[in-house]
């Protein structure tokens, strides 16, 4: 792949930035390309033309204007080759992952949102006054206003265009950040507003990093109405922070140390199958995956051996080779920090099922950033493994003996994103899934979503739920109007 150079898109038109910084391959360390960090004045730049076609844009009638966002998901259909290419290199998942579920999924929230935006109904009440007569009280929405937007780097498109479908379909104005570690198919999706003919300043696509640079910039920036980020837990208490004065709404979706709950009359083969998939899929770099796994006792060795198999099962590989089903993580940084949980696991006094170091290849893949799936035994639920989010290809183990206690184990967390309960007592399934202090639980499956549902965490995995109509919550303002007859 040529080195591409990424570009800040601010109203309507493509600019350099202020310096570049490199984006490397994580599957070889290959220089893919050099992006444009996006200077104070460039992000003023793109909120003062998203302030300008805010407007327009909010008064365009809802056919025309969720019209774009179908164009939006049909130029990104036109151009999936160079969007799954992009996702791929800036990632290193496998191809199966990002064909069949990053690229699709972008389109798809664009679609989903229009539709959405198009059949939204008000609530209204007829209220009786003092003098015998009646008032008609009705809510009406408006836009936010300007949304800044700060994605993160393990689902780059998708989680980007889950927060500009809602945004634009609303009839916000957009000024938006991709992580610096995953910029393409943000640029890519700037490209095909262009191709599509977006009004100029609707979308506005800034570069950078955190502190000092575009994020901060956003977040403190007094004409940006709202923040709307998915991240690590510490840099939303960081953008709490920076948007407090301003006592502006924020909508977080944050870290997670998901659960999984196997019960003793649990489909076997189906709930090894699915907590492997939960604890290793796109490398362990999903908010939804599994990083604790309570099994019944009487069961426990049985699971561990068979997750174990499934673990090894797994193909490090090339990320464009069919056959590979686990890339490498999303950078070298990362990796060490990965690394650093797996060196603590065993200080304390974790067993190592399987896993725990750096494979080798003995080719340009010794240069990525690869890393052994793992399981682990043996630890206390007091171990800092236990409690702090690895955000890799790990799991721990540990059994339980009755339901309580599973559910007490689950719940023992800061955290409250998502768990999974396998179970064929379907009003065990119920009950527990129920009683699971997160935003999402599943019930014999894993990462199965219907985006009208309500996504988002409590604790420290987020605020705030988006999703169909959840997202109104956020990227609108209700006004009720109340009229005397």
């Amino acid at each position: 792949m040529s080195v591409r150079h990424l570009r800040n898109f601010i109203g309507g038109r493509f600019h350099d930035g202020i310096r570049t910084f490199a984006k490397h391959n994580p599957a070889d360390g290959a220089l893919i390309a050099q992006v444009h960090e996006a200077s104070r004045d460039q992000v003023d730049a793109a909120v003062a033309a998203a302030r300008a076609a805010l407007p327009g844009w909010a008064a365009l009638p809802v056919g025309e204007r969720t019209a774009y966002l179908y164009a939006l998901a049909d130029g990104i259909e036109r151009r999936f080759d160079d969007f799954l290419q992009a996702e791929i290199a800036d990632t290193g998942k496998p191809v199966g992952w990002a064909s069949q579920i990053d690229i699709p999924r972008g389109a798809a929230n664009f679609r989903s949102f229009a539709e959405i935006a198009r059949t939204l109904d008000m609530e209204s009440f007829m209220t009786d006054t003092p003098d015998g007569r009646q008032a008609l009280n009705y809510a009406y929405r408006k836009p936010l206003g300007v949304v800044g937007v700060i994605s993160p780097w393990n689902l780059p498109l998708l989680l980007f265009t889950w927060k500009v479908a809602p945004a634009l379909a609303f009839g916000n104005t957009v000024v938006a950040k991709p992580s610096e570690v995953t910029p393409t198919t943000a640029t890519l999706l700037a490209e095909v507003a262009e191709e599509v003919g977006l009004p100029p300043g609707v979308f506005n696509v800034v570069h950078g990093f955190g502190p000092n640079s575009a994020g901060e910039f956003i977040t403190t920036h007094p004409d940006i109405d709202g923040i709307t980020f998915t991240g690590e837990t510490a840099t939303g208490s960081t953008i709490m922070k920076a948007v407090a004065p301003g006592v502006k709404p924020v909508s977080f979706e944050l870290g997670g140390k998901n659960a999984a709950l196997v019960f003793d009359d649990a489909d076997f083969d189906a709930a090894v199958a699915g907590v492997a998939r939960s604890v290793f899929a796109n490398c362990g770099q999903v908010c939804l995956c599994t990083e604790r796994v309570y099994v019944h006792r009487s069961i426990f060795d049985k699971f561990v051996s068979a997750l174990k198999i499934e673990a090894e099962k797994l193909v490090l590989g090339w990320p464009m080779d069919p056959a590979t089903t686990m890339g490498p993580l999303v950078s070298l940084e990362h990796r060490s920090k990965v690394q650093s949980y797996l060196k603590l696991a065993v200080e304390e006094g974790a067993t190592v099922v399987t896993g725990g170091g750096v494979p080798t290849f003995g080719d340009a893949r010794d240069e990525g950033a690869y890393i052994q799936p793992t399981i682990w035994t043996g630890l206390p639920e007091t171990a800092r493994c236990i409690k702090e989010e690895v955000f890799g290809p790990v799991c721990h183990v540990a059994p339980f003996d009755t339901e309580e206690e599973a559910i007490r184990m689950a719940n023992d967390t800061r955290y409250g994103l998502a768990a999974a309960v396998w179970t064929t007592n379907l009003t065990r399934g119920h009950r527990v899934a129920q009683a699971m202090n997160v935003g999402l639980a599943w019930v014999n499956c894993w990462f199965l979503r219907d985006l009208r549902t309500p996504f988002g965490g409590s604790g420290l995995s987020g605020i705030g739920r988006e999703g169909g109509r959840h997202s109104l919550h956020f990227y609108t303002e209700p006004t009720n109007v109340c009229v005397k007859l």
